[in-house]
């Protein structure tokens, strides 16, 4: 079976499946999900996209609760649940399948800059990005670039603070939490002290996602596509800002950061075992990890990311971002994103991958 995974070099993805990609392949369609509760701006962001002069051709695919009306005057051809605007962009709402519509897409003669997915109704945007790493098809023509939540910076604090029955999750808290990528709309609507107060919330829940402050949903698209939020090598060039693992601990949420730093180096098969039954035991609480790791004998950094039970390893070995400088102090980070974490288990179970 597939169990025998442990004892491989630390260059082969994990136990489950990869997230992310080495950059040397064949070129495929970024994808990027949208989320983000009703009234946050999501419309209004998607309008820029299907009316901007941005020079990128970028296709919007909206669910059946979608909230986006597409303005009639706009459309220069309707083909089927496809509406061609006339910047170049196309619309389609899905009334069923999304991988059906994906599969339609890549068939078209033109090819698309950038595909945007907007997933209003759906709490967890985790069983769509999983469709990127297990469909075949998918994965040959597209790549996962980024999780994009919009937040309503006047109105969010209610909806991250409610309490809900038990066994009902959080819906925005869950968005929050998945995000790489958090637009802070309506920041034109609050006062200073109002802001830090969310940016403070939204940081205890994800210390991992830039936040992007906007009002009327109006930012520079290239800071929100083509993210390559999912690519390993990415995650090295930003790995100062994202492992930050010092900074606050607020313990009142369910949903937090966790974020761990050791020195001294890691053993690579403990290293494994540890991270796979982890992800395979807690999988469903764990949103998102994260971490740039020293393993023992080796002079490349080992980075891992993972969603839920999903997780890709690679070293700088394999290309992936640069080695151990000379003389650089080589620490481990790691930050996980999750429901109901206990820091001192993940604490406990980090520290026993060491070289004893």
């Amino acid at each position: 079976g597939r169990r025998g995974k442990e004892n491989h070099p630390m260059n082969n993805w994990g136990e489950v499946k990869p997230v992310g990609t080495l950059a040397r392949e064949v070129e495929r369609t970024p994808c990027s999900i949208l989320t983000g509760f009703l009234g946050a701006g999501k419309t209004t962001l998607v309008n820029h996209i299907l009316k901007g002069k941005h020079g990128l051709k970028v296709a919007v695919i909206e669910n059946e609760f979608g909230e986006v009306g597409v303005d009639d005057a706009l459309v220069l051809e309707t083909e089927e649940e496809v509406f061609e605007m006339n910047n170049g962009c196309i619309c389609c709402t899905v009334r069923g399948d999304l991988m059906r519509i994906l599969n339609k897409l890549s068939r078209r003669e033109a090819k698309f800059d950038h595909i945007l997915i907007e997933t209003t109704g759906l709490a967890d945007p985790a069983p769509v990005a999983q469709t990127f790493f297990f469909d075949e098809d998918i994965k040959a023509s597209y790549s996962l670039d980024a999780i994009v939540t919009v937040v309503d910076c006047a109105h969010i604090i209610p909806h991250l603070e409610e309490n809900k029955p038990e066994g009902v999750e959080n819906e925005s808290v869950e968005q929050v939490a998945f995000a790489d990528k958090i637009l802070l709309n309506k920041v034109d609507l609050v006062t200073p002290s109002e802001k830090a107060a969310v940016l403070a919330k939204i940081r205890s829940i994800n210390k991992l996602a830039e936040v992007i402050e906007t009002s009327y949903s109006a930012v520079d698209l290239s800071r929100v596509l083509g993210v390559k939020a999912f690519d390993l090598a990415r995650v090295l060039q930003v790995e100062e800002d994202f492992l930050d693992t010092e900074g606050e601990h607020e313990h009142d949420s369910s949903v937090t950061s966790v974020g761990i730093t050791l020195r001294g180096s890691l053993e690579l098969p403990k290293l494994n075992l540890w991270l796979t039954t982890l992800l395979q035991t807690r999988g469903t609480d764990i949103f998102r990890s994260k971490g740039v790791l020293n393993v023992s004998g080796s002079d490349s950094r080992h980075v891992f990311q993972g969603v839920h039970m999903l997780m890709g390893i690679s070293s700088s070995e394999d290309g992936v971002g640069r080695g151990w400088k000379e003389g650089e102090e080589r620490e481990s980070r790691v930050v996980f994103i999750g429901r109901n974490l206990n820091r001192e288990e993940l604490v406990e179970g980090f520290e026993a991958c060491l070289v004893k």
